[in-house]
């Protein structure tokens, strides 16, 4: 967690910000969309609540009969509306990069969107409860930048600098359950957050909710980061995997410290589902650089290609699985589990491609050894090796991987058709059209007008990786923020835990025989003891005060002996202390 910096005093603020709200891009356009959608299904829901209270609650029959006709409109423009927002969150091609490469579309997730909050009024009143410094203009400075943070977090950039907004206000959170949120005081703020993919409103008044709202965002932004990377070169493959890996990252770290989520997007199930999704997609881009670095075409480089392939189908299968489960079923865009289930035929297809490639084009000793070690079940090993030292029976058991690397491939073709939103994705359709059509004609190559033998089944090949992704958590530390209430003085004394008796104002006469009070500690310095009859027990200093001003000047974060040089050095014969007692 982040650590008060107590050496300054004054807040330089934060220089990062949002993007401009009115910038008309197509990112921006979609956001608006989004949030206008989410705006319009909180009204709906709210006439529905309302609606079905009075359904319940009337025993007129002409009433009922009213109300239950304006249900069903309102479930009516429900539907269109939650329709309207799951093609929008559909839409993967705003996010993808504008490389004219073609590659396989990764899927995104688009932002939670949120409320404006306004901690202005809240923090007020708990200094009105709770006054241990004087609400001066310098308060409201800070509670405006603390403003400012808010009003930008809503709109990041989909780049570092949008990142570094998340994780700085997500770390000034902390500073703000410290300060002013506790167990046994309501500060009275509402967070306000829909649901990323129904669009479904959530309210809450833990601070946790609102913390674990960012955090989602910031995972939400790694996905559009890893999305838009140009993976025709190693570089940009590289710079999507680690955004990928660190999606993967914060939404594991949000399963495993947050619970009892009021949003469906931030239960366990769906986490767990994104986690595996962004590893899937991880595994996609380790597939993807081995294909650029791996120029030859080598034995060994097609088995391995081959098995890289099928790792990746066998990710993406466990996804569509996650997705397909009861709970999921309904709340995963449908485009969604088709394209994860697309490419987990299009990777087995591409799997069994390469393995006719190894077979057909390459001829050695080593063949026979290296393949104990490809397949998944073998019956007999001696039989292997003699299919493998006749080139005919190596020829029919490559056409039998590529029959079914054909078969594949128009399965992939078949879901892809009906989904209306991938057909809308030409790219998407290039590819499998393109690895099809490679994937035939070299099966017609093979074929012969002899063959009237059967198409023996092809072996499963055994899924391998070189790489396996990690998931990598999220850095609170990689942004360092200040406290923006600092001046209210050190958190491990001016917190929320704390019970401050009212401050007094303490007018201390000097006299000869000295002030008569023993102090003690640093930050704020604590009134150790009172000498029974002396001054200061006289203007009613007690022991266990804490002493916070000295003739109006604030000396919270001051050392001990500062403390004492300000109470001696004053010329006057009286001194003015304000302290507080817990």
């Amino acid at each position: 967690m982040p650590v008060t910096l107590p050496t300054d005093s004054s807040h330089s603020g934060s220089i990062r910000k949002g993007c401009d709200p009115f910038a008309q891009t197509q990112r921006s356009k979609l956001q608006h969309r989004r949030a206008r959608i989410n705006q319009q299904i909180n009204k709906e829901m709210r006439m529905r609540a309302g609606a079905e209270n009075l359904f319940r609650a009337t025993t007129n029959n002409k009433v009922k009969e009213t109300v239950a006709l304006e249900l069903s409109f309102v479930n009516s423009n429900l539907q269109l509306l939650k329709e309207e927002l799951e093609e929008l969150n559909s839409n993967m091609e705003v996010y993808q990069t504008d490389s004219d490469a073609i590659s396989v579309p990764m899927i995104p997730l688009g932002l939670k969107e949120t409320k404006e909050v306004d901690f202005t009024v809240p923090i007020q009143n708990f200094h009105i409860l709770n006054v241990h410094y004087k609400l001066t203009s310098s308060y409201y400075r800070h509670i405006k930048l603390l403003y400012v943070v808010c009003q930008a977090m809503r709109t990041p950039s989909r780049s570092q600098a949008g990142l570094e907004l998340l994780m700085e206000y997500y770390n000034q959170l902390y500073y703000l359950d410290q300060r002013f949120f506790s167990s046994h005081r309501n500060l009275g703020v509402h967070f306000h957050w829909y649901d990323s993919l129904t669009g479904v409103p959530s309210s809450q008044r833990a601070l946790a909710f609102e913390k674990g709202s960012v955090l989602f965002n910031i995972g939400a932004l790694h996905t559009q980061i890893g999305a838009r990377q140009d993976r025709a070169a190693t570089a940009g493959i590289d710079k999507a995997v680690d955004a990928f890996q660190r999606a993967a990252g914060a939404f594991n770290y949000l399963k495993e410290n947050f619970s009892n989520a009021p949003s469906l997007d931030m239960s366990a199930l769906s986490l767990s589902m994104l986690v595996r999704l962004m590893v899937a997609q991880v595994q996609e881009c380790v597939f993807e650089r081995i294909t650029i670095t791996t120029r030859d075409t080598k034995f060994t480089s097609q088995l391995q290609l081959a098995q890289e392939a099928a790792q990746v189908s066998d990710v993406y299968s466990l996804v569509h699985q996650t997705m397909t489960q009861p709970l999921m079923k309904d709340y995963v865009p449908f485009s969604w589990a088709s394209m994860v289930q697309v490419k987990s035929e299009h990777f087995r297809a591409l799997s069994h491609y390469y393995a006719a490639a190894a077979l057909c084009d390459h001829t050695g000793k080593e063949i026979p050894r290296l393949l104990f070690r490809f397949y998944v079940n073998i019956a007999s090993g001696q039989t292997l090796s003699q299919i493998l030292q006749d080139p005919e029976k190596r020829r029919k058991l490559g056409k039998a991987h590529l029959r079914r690397a054909v078969m594949r491939h128009e399965e992939a073709m078949r879901v892809h058709s009906l989904c209306k939103i991938l057909r809308k994705m030409d790219i998407l359709q290039d590819v499998l059209c393109q690895t099809h059509k490679r994937s035939l004609e070299k099966y017609l190559e093979l074929d012969r007008e002899d063959d009237f033998d059967e198409t023996a089944e092809a072996p499963e090949i055994q899924a391998h990786t070189q790489q396996k992704p990690d998931i990598t958590p999220p850095s609170f530390t990689t942004v360092q923020v200040s406290d923006i209430f600092q001046r209210l003085g050190p958190l491990s004394v001016f917190c929320s835990r704390a019970h401050w008796g009212p401050p007094r104002v303490i007018r201390l006469q000097k006299r000869e025989g000295g002030m008569g009070l023993t102090l003690r500690g640093d930050s704020p310095v604590l009134v150790a003891g009172v000498v029974p009859g002396g001054c200061a027990e006289e203007a009613g200093l007690r022991e266990g005060d804490y002493i916070v001003a000295v003739d109006g000047q604030d000396c919270k974060w001051a050392k001990h002996g500062e403390v004492v040089l300000m109470l001696t050095s004053s010329s006057d014969r009286e001194v003015e202390i304000s302290v507080v007692t817990l």
